[in-house]
């Protein structure tokens, strides 16, 4: 029997991508009018203590004039944000931003920065989280203010960045201490259960992924969704501007993928955080309650069946 051929045909070599299985793509109706709007908390409307902590990835006169940021075309996640959260009077997505070095031209900060101005413009509250200060972990430290600080804004965040430089094939020591200090459950609170997760990396050489795996390793075992795409930035000191202009990152795919992957964590964010509590209920877990309860009701059964450690079961009073 002749096989029917695919009318996809690249080259002479068939349909390698399988494309003809496919489905059909639709496009989203891109909205001109919002393509270059700023949904970002006005200075008036925002925390003076929260801006000053958290969002000194804003800029001033003269870098916010040319900012790049602003200059994206972003018509269709802003549509979103606006239809989905703004117009009805949702609290904004609260975004956590962790990078992985102290260095004082540290590049995954300053991919940390681009992400949370992207992040800001689309509206998001978002908080980056400085990890000087913070302890080893252990079993001493738990009461630490750095500690301490960074499990609130976990508890209070509905999405993560973390940007990682890639040291010796591996994120950074910094950067795993800070997930180390954050519990994946504190009491009945799961400080990361349900929460989206977008990652990427800076290194120096060429452009190496085990710093991303790495991270997608511990979104997974944080019980949080890694959104698909990612960002690895090779050469990292090739990809920004002198601090004199700035240190913004220069035009390239590199920063066009970065830009994908914010507008990506923004989608799933919407779409995931009315379901956060959906996701913390488990069979298993339903299971372990329901003996425990049994448990306790047999022990209060077998105290009320005794006097002073003695069983009244089968005496006649």
């Amino acid at each position: 029997m002749q096989r029917s051929q695919s009318p996809v045909a690249l080259a002479g070599q068939g349909d390698l991508n399988n494309a003809y299985a496919a489905r059909a793509a639709v496009a989203p109706t891109a909205d001109p009018t919002c393509a270059l709007h700023s949904l970002a908390i006005d200075i008036d409307e925002d925390d003076a203590a929260t801006r000053d902590r958290y969002r000194s990835f804003l800029l001033s006169e003269p870098l916010a004039a040319d900012d790049w940021v602003a200059q994206l075309e972003l018509g269709t996640v802003l549509k979103l944000v606006a239809s989905e959260i703004l117009e009805k009077k949702r609290d904004r997505l609260r975004i956590l931003v962790l990078h992985g070095s102290l260095r004082s031209r540290s590049f995954s900060r300053l991919l940390a920065y681009e992400a949370a101005r992207i992040l800001f413009r689309l509206g998001c509250d978002v908080r980056v989280y400085n990890p000087a200060g913070l302890p080893q972990k252990d079993d001493i430290h738990h009461g630490h203010p750095k500690v301490q600080e960074l499990r609130e804004l976990s508890k209070w965040s509905d999405g993560h960045v973390w940007v990682s430089p890639e040291q010796h094939g591996n994120l950074t020591g910094l950067f795993k201490q800070q997930i180390d200090w954050i519990p994946l459950s504190s009491g009945a609170v799961r400080p990361t259960q349900g929460r989206t997760l977008a990652v990427a990396q800076v290194s120096g050489g060429s452009q190496p992924f085990n710093a991303v795996n790495s991270l997608r390793i511990l979104g997974r075992w944080m019980r949080m969704f890694t959104i698909p795409n990612q960002s690895s930035v090779p050469k990292a000191y090739t990809q920004f501007t002198p601090e004199a202009e700035g240190s913004r990152m220069l035009p390239s795919a590199n920063r066009d993928r970065l830009v994908d992957c914010m507008e990506e964590l923004v989608k799933y964010t919407i779409v995931l955080r009315p379901r956060f509590d959906l996701f913390g209920d488990r069979f298993s877990e339903r299971e372990e309650r329901r003996l425990k309860r049994e448990k306790a009701e047999e022990e209060r059964n077998k105290e009320a069946s005794t006097i002073n450690g003695v069983s009244l079961q089968g005496l006649s009073l």
